[in-house]
């Protein structure tokens, strides 16, 4: 009997797509079929309640299997995005890396003037002695000899080595930064390109760079990842080197690995003592709880006889927070013969597997698996620095977008835009010239201070009593007289005496005038300054500078005819009514009469210097409160009204080609905006790049 009918599957449970989730109905539920016989016999009820349960238990395990899977990776679609997270999070960083070093953003870059977004990316640096086997690991991970080789300091800038892999069968090929037209696929002309590189910058001497070579390989043979190999830490400098080398070398390497997202990848031979390990010493020293550190032993099969590093790679010697690797690297001999970096793997792979002291570790050795463990480091870190990456470049981006709106936006070429750019700097200006006029802005105290307290003091400081002396007043009125006396009052003599008084007003209402006219220079300086938009046009600056302070002089000519003019109004004309009083004020207090007093007594010419006395204080009180009111009116009303109306008349008679000139910037401030335009530039397009993988947890 055929065992397929034996059973007919009832009450369909929809699960998912691969598992039917059923219960089993017997059709002859007390017979079995038998392999061994090949006979149908009678079941048992304990069997035939174990191939239920059975059944029943594969089901439910599917059906768990399918909870668990789509409750994780949600749908197919999501399920592809997880798979390939470490490429895209990986190339993300490649990405942004590549826009930061032609930006001058890169490790050990002295650039204050904006916030590094190279350091906050997770690298790998690669450290380790000279002869410690580093370029050996890197081409052993790559799978390529393509690094320079020879004796003394090789790596003489920074080599970020950024790696893509293909799928099986494509051709690998190798691509700079600074050649993104050419592929190379002779890896032979990628160690040459290196050296010429490194040559073009640092010159055929043997001196350093920070600034590096970015080189990207394609290959099936390699795992996504990226490595900036660093020059070799050395303790004495070679021919052809200043003595200084040692100490640079060191700083440049610091300069990487002290930064918190920098995994150190601690390269140090095993035939040497691991305390001596230049790489070991300053990874201590910038990560003394080994938490960014992998420590790799290279040379392993170079160790004496009898002697193993497993105290080492077992984590008694020296321990880390992650594994130690061993590697075994191309002998000098399989190098001068060019032994096939893969044929290279095999046997490493091999080594491991047959060694009697490391056999136990083998899967956990060798270059492949270093850069597997990398890889995975790698998108690990990234992925959790994602958010903080996130957060700084959208405050730089912030930061960027107010400072390129205070840098203003570059002028247009247009005359018409040119001469409108021009009009709202003037607006600008005069707007903050008058707030300090008005008292918005410090500034305006000072012209009050003018009126309140210079103007008076200057009044008061006149040299009146010389004039009006005993001996000066006999000798005016009796010139004034000549040779006929005066009959009453000497009416000439007054005259000359308040003539001669009013003369020296003229001194004080001049210093009014240049006094306010300094304070409006003053405030025209000021509000150059303080007026943001004209910081950018220092040609523009001068002119309008000149053309306020030309207007201002006009003012101040103006202003300065104008109160001498009440000055010599108060001359031409003499106020009666004052000296009408004097003979009545005489009579009402009982003094003896005019005619009874002698005309030439030294009595009565005190009395002519009282009285002219009396007189220039009744025209200093008028002037003390006329002559402000000249000045503000033809000097500060005019400057809030018409500073810089015949400046405009001037614009509007310039070509395009003056105005442009008119409009050159600071050469300065022209870079800082080139800068901010490229800095932001490259922040939104690093945005752009995590908002495409925004869907990693």
């Amino acid at each position: 009997m055929n065992s397929s009918n034996w059973w007919t599957p009832t009450n369909h449970f929809s699960g998912p797509p691969w598992v039917s989730f059923q219960n089993f109905k017997f059709r002859k539920r007390n017979f079995r079929y038998d392999k061994k016989t090949s006979k149908t016999v009678r079941t048992t009820l304990y069997h035939r309640i174990f191939v239920s349960l059975n059944l029943r238990r594969v089901s439910v395990l599917c059906f768990a299997f399918y909870v668990v899977v789509f409750s994780w990776f949600g749908d197919s679609r999501v399920l592809w995005k997880k798979m390939t997270t470490m490429e895209s999070l990986i190339g993300l960083v490649n990405r942004i890396q590549r826009a930061c070093t032609v930006l001058g953003d890169y490790g050990g870059a002295d650039n204050n003037a904006f916030s590094s977004l190279w350091e906050a990316l997770p690298s790998v640096a690669v450290v380790g002695g000279q002869s410690s086997g580093k370029s050996s690991v890197l081409e052993s991970i790559v799978g390529r000899d393509f690094l320079p080789r020879g004796s003394g300091i090789v790596t003489r800038r920074p080599l970020v080595l950024q790696l893509h892999k293909l799928e099986s069968g494509s051709q690998e090929y190798a691509e700079f930064l600074h050649l993104p037209r050419r592929k190379f696929t002779d890896f032979a002309l990628v160690r040459q390109e290196i050296q010429d590189e490194t040559d073009r910058v640092t010159g055929k001497t043997k001196q350093i760079s920070p600034i590096p070579i970015h080189l990207s390989i394609y290959s099936p043979n390699v795992v996504n990842l990226t490595l900036i190999d660093l020059p070799g830490l050395t303790k004495v400098a070679v021919e052809g080197q200043p003595e200084s080398i040692v100490q640079e070398i060191e700083t440049m390497v610091r300069t990487y690995v002290e930064k918190p997202n920098c995994i150190i990848l601690a390269i140090s031979p095993a035939n040497q003592d691991i305390a001596t390990s230049d790489a070991i010493k300053l990874a201590r020293e910038v990560d003394p709880t080994g938490e960014r550190t992998f420590g790799v032993l290279t040379k392993l099969d170079l160790m004496d006889k009898g002697t193993n590093a497993l105290d080492v790679l077992e984590g008694r010697s020296y321990r880390l927070q992650h594994p130690w690797v061993g590697i075994v690297n191309r002998s000098q001999a399989d190098i001068n013969r060019n032994v096939d970096m893969i044929v290279a793997r095999h046997k490493e792979r091999e080594y491991f597997a047959t060694s009697s002291d490391y056999g136990h570790l083998s899967s956990k050795m060798g270059s492949e698996y270093l850069a597997k463990l990398l890889s995975q480091h790698l998108e690990s870190v990234i992925r959790a620095r994602v958010p903080s990456i996130t957060s700084l470049i959208n405050k730089s981006i912030e930061e960027l977008e107010s400072e390129m709106n205070h840098l203003g936006r570059p002028i247009a070429l247009d005359a018409g835009a040119q001469l409108y750019t021009i009009l709202e700097l003037c607006r600008a200006f005069e707007r903050i010239f008058k707030e300090h006029l008005d008292g918005g802005r410090p500034g305006g105290d000072r012209i009050y201070n003018v009126f309140d307290n210079q103007l008076p003091a200057a009044l008061r400081k006149l040299p009146f009593d010389r004039h009006l002396s005993l001996q000066n007043v006999r000798k005016v009125v009796s010139e004034a007289d000549g040779y006929q006396p005066h009959l009453i009052a000497p009416e000439q003599g007054y005259k000359r005496l308040i003539e001669g008084a009013l003369g020296y007003f003229r001194g004080p209402a001049e210093a009014s005038v240049d006094a306010v006219n300094f304070v409006l220079k003053e405030l025209v300086r000021k509000s150059i300054a303080e007026t943001q938009e004209l910081k950018r046009f220092p040609t523009f600056q001068a002119e309008l500078a000149a053309a306020a302070n030309e207007a201002l002089e006009r003012f101040r000519e103006e202003s300065k005819k104008t109160t001498l003019r009440l000055v010599d109004m108060e001359s031409s004309y003499l106020t009666v009514d004052f000296f009408r009083r004097l003979p009545q004020e005489v009579e009402k207090s009982g003094s003896p009469a005019a005619s009874n007093i002698d005309r030439y007594a030294e009595g009565h010419f005190r009395r002519i210097a009282s009285n002219v006395s009396s007189y220039i204080g009744l025209v200093a009180d008028t002037l003390r409160n006329t002559i402000p009111k000249a000045v503000v009116y033809c000097q500060v009303r005019q400057a809030k009204q018409s500073l810089l109306n015949h400046f405009y008349t001037q614009i509007g008679k310039k070509e395009g080609k003056q105005l442009s000139q008119m409009l050159d910037e600071d050469p300065a401030l022209m870079e800082r905006r080139q800068q901010c335009a490229k800095r932001l530039e490259l922040y939104k397009a690093a945005r752009d790049e995590i908002d495409s993988v925004s869907w990693v947890r």
